[in-house]
């Protein structure tokens, strides 16, 4: 009895070292055994084996993990999400990801994924959602392949191929890419009215009766890294340039109608012609301290020239063309101290824009602009018992001038995250931020484009930044087979910038402007994964209900729409399928009610040895799949719009991936690299 007694201690106590070599210390609490991790600011994923074997690239591998709020399209290579709370970053070890970067994604060394819905000040403005992909660094060997994705029903393709060698403390890498698209399948219709100043109906009624839309672009990327256990230095020179222009084409139908009486329909072209070329040069730098410490920094440089024609004949001829340059600086320096009770941030960020673009023909202008900005923050992530805390202030001023205009802003950012355990698996957790929204560049520049005989966009240079409140509450259970979430959110815009519509002579002037302006919503909902089983079968639904108030002096305008989407996966040994849908994005904003297209896919795909073959068949039994739809309410201006793409119908796309490796090793190193501008500046018709 003693003898087995013994020896039952002795396994035991080798089972626990074992045990003990495998586990991953977190600073956060955890299920034992779940895949999924809550933290303070989001969770942590950690994919399944079937998960990394059966995905192509990190498009494939994000689409079967199912974020809240995001739809990842791995044909068209896009992350969109799917509210109007800010944009997707996308980041490896922490550092914004191209799409080149996520089609050259190594499945070997994905460790997790952070999906953080709460993002820090650390992140800057205008960032809803962040997904940072923690991957291993390798210090040996090559990796090569290519990721080939054509469309069989219309023409439409991505093409990459890539190749990366270490040796020692050094590595060298290259990639290229091609996409390109000829679309012709756009359905266009809209029902105008429009009051005049004689309280005169006039209605417009315009289709389009054929159509392109096509492009070809390549991208080329060069990447050298030197990295050892406490330091990594990368540099990147990348150049983005049309290979022919972009170019779109639109026969349309218009049909007024005035006193009661319909006109004869006319018809009218619209063109546009456009072409970009973007180099830019990444330098990073980053260095641990005494295990605890570290400090990063990172400069970017980017430079776009653009040239671009149009014409709107709707009316009468209107034909434009700009000659636009910019020239970007943004730097970055980041001091992190991780201390036992909690973990200190501080940083600054420093930016400097330059663009002149130059307008000729019916929109004579030039438009020449200075911006600048710096950034401070600082951050407390931590624990105070049970109690998970982050808070951080961040607070930015920046300089704005054109032509004789000129101002500089003040903005602030405080933030406050809070999540406590309520019971083993249940938590609740508490986002209060407050922070401020600029608009884009193109809208506050002086210059007026027509978009059609009745309607034309201004820009306004005295439109300021507004700020944003924002409480978010979320009460989260979680098992290794289930996660359920119950969300609401409340968001309120102060002064923000709002669509305003004015008249002269008939005529019709879309501006933004502030005053005395409040849009906000709200929103409830649910969001539940179930493992139904494990590694083989799992499913997602989510959905909630949105309420959206949008008021100014001249109008009050209220909507209520439902948004949600369900998605299933099958891994079936060398087999994977999947499929997903969505109700689109309903919403209003300004004096706009819109619809994003619904979305409905179904993926299968087959894994060999250094080979992933995939079919993707997108709006199956669905020959024009909506594209959009818009309603505008201004009480002047009417207008009903709807956009069908063929193309997008009974969509089927071939996926091949290859991909070879060798001798390689890995270190766990937490950086990677990219940023960079993509702003022209360019007012263009909406």
């Amino acid at each position: 009895m003693k003898r087995f007694l013994y020896v039952l201690l002795a396994v035991c106590s080798l089972t626990a070292s074992a045990q003990d070599e495998k586990n991953v210390t977190l600073e956060e609490v955890t299920v034992k055994g779940a895949r999924i991790v809550q933290k303070v600011d989001g969770q942590t994923v950690y994919p399944t084996r079937q998960q990394l074997e059966s995905s192509s690239n990190g498009y494939s591998l994000l689409s079967k993990l199912n974020f809240p709020h995001l739809r990842v399209d791995p044909v068209m290579h896009t992350i969109t999400a799917l509210s109007n709370l800010g944009s997707v970053q996308v980041r490896i070890n922490n550092i914004i990801a191209t799409k080149e970067n996520l089609l050259a994604l190594d499945m070997k060394s994905v460790k997790f994924i952070d999906f953080i819905d709460s993002p820090g000040v650390r992140y800057g403005e205008e960032i809803a959602y962040v997904i940072n992909i923690i991957v291993k660094h390798p210090i040996s060997g090559y990796d090569i392949g290519a990721d080939l994705t054509n469309t069989l029903t219309t023409v439409n393709g991505d093409e990459t191929i890539y190749g990366k060698v270490n040796r020692g403390k050094s590595e060298f890498g290259a990639s290229y890419s091609m996409d390109y698209r000829n679309f012709k399948g756009t359905e266009y219709e809209e029902q105008a009215t429009y009051e005049l100043e004689s309280g005169e109906q006039y209605r417009v009624q315009r289709e389009q009766l054929a159509g392109q839309n096509k492009n070809l672009d390549h991208n080329v990327q060069l990447t050298y890294s030197l990295s050892d256990s406490n330091y990594v230095f990368q540099s990147k020179l990348s150049a983005r340039r049309d290979i022919q222009p972009h170019r779109t084409w639109e026969k349309m139908l218009v049909s007024e109608h005035s006193s009661n009486m319909l006109t004869n329909g006319t018809t009218y072209e619209n063109h546009s012609s456009s072409r970009t070329a973007s180099p830019a040069l990444d330098l990073y730098l980053h260095r641990d301290f005494q295990r605890h410490q570290s400090l990063t920094a990172n400069a970017v440089g980017t430079y776009i020239k653009t040239d671009r024609w149009a014409e709107q004949n709707e009316g009468g001829n209107y034909a434009y063309s700009v000659a636009g340059k910019s020239y970007t600086l943004w730097t970055e320096a980041i001091y992190e101290n991780r201390f036992k009770p909690f973990t200190l941030s501080l940083g600054t960020q420093y930016g400097q824009r330059y663009i002149k673009n130059v307008y000729a023909g019916d929109a004579n202008a030039t438009n020449s602009m200075i911006s600048s900005g710096i950034y401070l923050f600082g951050q407390l992530k931590g624990y105070l018992g049970k109690l998970a805390y982050m808070g951080g202030l961040g607070m930015s001023t920046r300089y704005y001038r054109q032509d004789d205009y000129n101002d500089r802003f003040w903005l602030f950012r405080p933030k406050l995250t809070l999540s406590y355990p309520l019971a083993k698996h249940l938590k609740v957790k508490y986002d209060f931020e407050i922070s401020q929204h600029v608009s884009q560049i193109a809208l506050v520049s002086d210059v007026s484009i027509k978009k059609n005989s009745m309607e034309t966009l201004v820009g306004n240079p005295t439109i300021h930044p507004n700020r944003v409140t924002s409480h978010d509450l979320r009460l989260t259970y979680s098992t290794p087979r289930l996660m359920t979430e119950l969300q609401g959110y409340w968001r309120l815009n102060a002064d923000c910038n709002m669509e305003n519509y004015t008249r002269k002579d008939g005529h019709f002037f879309q501006s933004q402007t502030n005053d005395d302006n409040e849009c906000s919503f709200f929103y409830i909902q649910s969001y539940n994964r179930w493992e139904a089983i494990p590694e083989h079968l799992a499913a997602t639904i989510y959905g909630g209900i949105y309420r959206f108030f949008n008021f100014t002096d001249d109008y009050r305008h209220t909507y209520t729409a439902f948004n949600g989407g369900a998605s299933i996966e099958a891994y079936l040994g060398k087999w994977t399928l999947t499929a997903y849908t969505d109700n689109g994005w309903n919403f209003m904003e300004g004096e706009h009610r819109g619809q994003q297209a619904a979305a409905w896919y179904l993926t299968a795909s087959y894994r060999m040895k250094n080979i992933t073959l995939s079919l993707y068949a997108q709006h199956p039994f669905c020959a024009t799949p909506l594209n959009e739809k818009t309603e505008v309410l201004s009480r002047y201006i009417h207008k009903e719009a709807s956009m069908h793409t063929r193309d997008f119908g009974n969509m089927l796309t071939f996926n091949l991936t290859w991909h070879l490796s060798s001798g390689r090793k890995y270190r766990d190193i937490q950086r990677t690299m990219n940023h960079r501008d993509t702003d022209t500046g360019i007012l263009e018709k909406m």
